[in-house]
């Protein structure tokens, strides 16, 4: 396969950390460009791939040598880019959420698949080989018919100024973590799951959620209850609770390509730990985006459609709780969300 040619827009620490090396080792892709609009920090990104440094996004999309473009941009810039992107002629990878709203959303996919161009949200944990292998066990009746399913993913509390703090600049929880619990609630219960209520936190001086729960739930009763946050004690992980067991697994959202996943099965006859081969989310992601465009298979993305109905959702059933601790935003130090 011909290897894709990528331009990057942005020089966000997603794509300086984890994007760009995985880009840079895969056959199937090609650095073609950085671009920033400091054109200083393009260059100091561009020379440890060497490739090409531009200022500015709109010259990005100009270059006839740029097949696609990923977009790691701040939440509420995704929706324009992505439309200029498809405008030129560019495949886009882009960062979750898609975008901010259910509209736009839902008009850019169209928009891309009218194009015939390659449209892909950023969800990477869904590459994981481990959701099959959780799959598997859940099919194969190990815990009998499902009965719940929870799932949490929050991050320890971001330093002041970080852009998850910015309303403008489409931050907070639900966004940012929210995402990966509820992706995670269809992917096991299915797409037909509703929202029947929701709580958002936010903290004293904050223009944005500082965390979140919400109630789905399946027309046949099947509930799932789904926990994010930017203020916690670091969590990821989701289970499975059935009629006859649990299937408990860690480190589901944002695992190291090292990590070595351990599903938990408890039953009646006793707990068994499965240990999986490790396994790159980053790199089936960007594998899969690269055999997309080449085979001209585009992806279905109901998916991402129904899921941004369902954030949509989340956010005007929820009650907001004001938290009024006495600890400014930022006074603690924040971990590093991938």
């Amino acid at each position: 396969m011909t290897p894709l040619r990528i331009g990057i827009m942005g020089c966000a620490s997603i794509a300086l950390r984890k994007m760009l090396p995985a880009m840079a080792d895969l056959s199937g892709t090609e650095i073609t460009a950085i671009a920033s609009r400091d054109v200083g920090k393009a260059g100091k990104a561009a020379l440890a791939y060497g490739c090409r440094a531009v200022e500015g996004y709109p010259a990005l999309l100009d270059l006839d040598e740029v097949e696609a473009v990923y977009i790691p941009l701040p939440n509420a810039a995704h929706a324009d880019w992505i439309e200029r992107a498809l405008a030129a002629g560019k495949h886009v990878l882009a960062e979750k959420p898609l975008t901010t709203s259910v509209s736009r959303t839902c008009a850019l996919l169209a928009a891309a698949r009218s194009a015939g161009l390659v449209l892909m949200e950023n969800l990477m944990f869904l590459r994981h080989s481990q959701h099959a292998a959780v799959r598997e066990l859940f099919e194969d009746g190990a815990i009998g018919e499902l009965r719940a399913f929870h799932a949490a993913f929050a991050v320890p509390r971001r330093p002041a100024g970080d852009i998850r703090h910015s309303a403008e600049l489409g931050g907070g929880a639900l966004l940012d973590t929210g995402v990966y619990p509820v992706r995670a609630a269809m992917s096991f219960l299915g797409n037909d799951v509703d929202v029947v209520s929701a709580v958002l936190t936010r903290r004293h001086g904050q223009s944005v959620d500082s965390g979140g729960h919400a109630l789905l739930c399946t027309t046949g009763g099947v509930g799932a209850h789904v926990a994010f946050g930017l203020d916690h004690a670091y969590r990821s992980g989701y289970e499975l609770w059935g009629s006859a067991g649990r299937i408990v697994l860690d480190q589901a959202f944002t695992p190291r390509a090292d990590h070595v996943p351990v599903v938990r099965l408890e039953r009646r006859s006793g707990v068994d730990e499965i240990l999986l081969r490790a396994d790159d989310q980053v790199a089936n992601t960007l594998t899969a985006f690269a055999t997309a465009v080449r085979s001209g298979r585009l992806p279905d993305n109901d998916d991402v459609a129904r899921q941004a109905v369902l954030v949509d959702d989340i956010r005007t059933k929820a009650r907001l709780y004001l938290d009024h601790a006495t600890e400014p935003v930022g006074s603690m130090p924040g971990g590093s969300l991938s």
